[in-house]
This record gives C-alpha cells, sequence and structure tokens, in this order.
C-alpha cells in the first residue's frame, strides 16, 4: 500500500515532524510519500489561509492520481482538514483527513472530547470543522494557547507543559472522556503525554495513518454517483496542467460502467 501524506503548509519543519510520526504509525507494507505544499503559509490559522491551502494540497493530488496506480490513498495532514470534504471529489482512491480520523478516533474510545490546539485564532475554524461532521453534541472544549509562537517547528519545545496542563483541564473541568492534540505541528506529542493525561490521547496524524490504511483495505469502490462523484464535464480554462489531467481521469471513471457483477440467482 502506498500513501501520499501532504502537508498543506510550506514550513519544512513540520513535514518533518508529520513524516516521523507517520512513519512510526504505518503498517509495516505500508509506503508513505511525503510532499509540502509548494505555496501558501508557514501554518494555518484561519478559514482564508484554508482556502489558500486547499489548492495547493489539490495540486499535489492531482500530480499524483492524474496517473491511476500512482498511491492507494490519500492523507490531508493539517488538521481542519483544509479543501475537505471537496477534494474527495478529485481522486479515485481514499482522501483521509486528519481532523475527521481524529475525531472518529476519539468518538471510538469516549463520549466526549476535547481539542487542544495551538493558538486562540484558530478555534472558531476548529469549531466549524467539528460541526460538519455532526459532532457538536459530544464537543466537551476547545482548548489554546494562549502565547505568541517562537517559531511552528519548536511548539511542541516551547509549549509542552502548556499543552500538558491544557489537556489535564479539559479531563478535571471540561469532562472530556478523550483528549486530541491537533495540528501536525504537535504530530508525535501524544507519544510523550500518553500516561501523564487520564484518558486516551489521540494525533491526527497517527490517526489518518491508521484510518487512510482500514479504508484503503476495505477496498469499499468509487464514487461513480452521489455528493463525492467527481464534478460534471464542462468547460475550464486556467488550470495546471496536472489539475486538468486529474480532472478529466475522474470524470471519464465517473462515466465508464461498473462492473458487472453475477447474480445472486445465478450462483
Amino acid at each position: 500500500m502506498k500513501l501520499l501524506v501532504i502537508n498543506p503548509n510550506i514550513s519544512e519543519d513540520v513535514t518533518a515532524l508529520i513524516e516521523a510520526e507517520a512513519l512510526r504509525s504505518a503498517s509495516a507494507g505500508t509506503e508513505l510519500v511525503v510532499r509540502t505544499a509548494g505555496h501558501g503559509v508557514e501554518y494555518i490559522e484561519t478559514r482564508f489561509e484554508s482556502l489558500i491551502a486547499a489548492g495547493a494540497v489539490a495540486e499535489i493530488i492531482a500530480e499524483h492520481t492524474r496517473v491511476p496506480g500512482l498511491i492507494d490513498g490519500v492523507v490531508v495532514a493539517a488538521f481542519g482538514d483544509p479543501g475537505m470534504p471537496a477534494l474527495k471529489e478529485l481522486a479515485d482512491v481514499p482522501v483521509i483527513g486528519i481532523t475527521e480520523a481524529a475525531l472518529c478516533a476519539a468518538a471510538l474510545q469516549g463520549h466526549r472530547f476535547s481539542i487542544i490546539a495551538i493558538s486562540n485564532r484558530i478555534r472558531p475554524w476548529y469549531l466549524d470543522c467539528v460541526e460538519r461532521f455532526g459532532l457538536g453534541g459530544r464537543l466537551a472544549s476547545i482548548r489554546s494557547i494562549n502565547e505568541s509562537l517562537n517559531g511552528i517547528g519548536s511548539v511542541q519545545q516551547d509549549f509542552k507543559e502548556t499543552l500538558l496542563a491544557l489537556s489535564r483541564q479539559a479531563v478535571a473541568e471540561d469532562g472530556a472522556d478523550v483528549v486530541i492534540l491537533a495540528g501536525a505541528p504537535l504530530a508525535g506529542l501524544a507519544r510523550e503525554l500518553r500516561g501523564q493525561i487520564p484518558v486516551p490521547v489521540v494525533d491526527g496524524i497517527s490517526a489518518g495513518i491508521r484510518m487512510a490504511e482500514a479504508v484503503v483495505a476495505l477496498d469499499s469502490g468509487l464514487h461513480r454517483a452521489g455528493a463525492f462523484a467527481p464534478p460534471p464535464i464542462k468547460g475550464r480554462k486556467g488550470l495546471s496542467g496536472n489539475l486538468d489531467a486529474a480532472l478529466a481521469a475522474a470524470q471519464e471513471t465517473a462515466l465508464s460502467p461498473a462492473p458487472s457483477t453475477q447474480s445472486i440467482a445465478s450462483l
């Protein structure tokens, strides 16, 4: 199995954190292709920054999916899932965001969960994401660092004690059954803090890799219709060659007849 793992921001330091945790989390037979956004911002805090990142992620997915069979699945490795769920329409392989993966993992392990974030500014966007997945009623809290960051690649080192304290407060004061350490800059921190927080701790990158592996292995079939079918064919211009080719390939797949199946009566 080969997974494309995309850092939607431009920080190579964060990509290194993503890759390290992804390698620790992946099964023995899984190969990872890790890429960094070609344009955008250092780290994503707002809906508009997410909008910019979505285009960069789409270009990377298009590059790796315009020819079928190059990859088996995609992990969008930024909390908030820039471009999701729209990116599911582009590829004929599963596209998993680390937010949806972390929320699913948390929901399986407890009734109420809290999200620990790296900034106050990021909280409204994260709340939107939780509500979009229909899990607003199970959100205990979103707690966040309320200080300026020295650098996005050093958040874990600079604020480890703060993040630990916020996690413990989420359990003791907000009633969280599970804590999610949100965002790629915190990749791997859950492993260090596990045992110091009295409830399960979910890492988005780890959840994203494991969930992607599981969904690929399910081999459930393609979106040929419904909400995540490829966009309909229509005039377009100004797209990159990769994006245009990937769209064309997805649309062609959607138009091709589904494999025939033998009826139960004929067996």
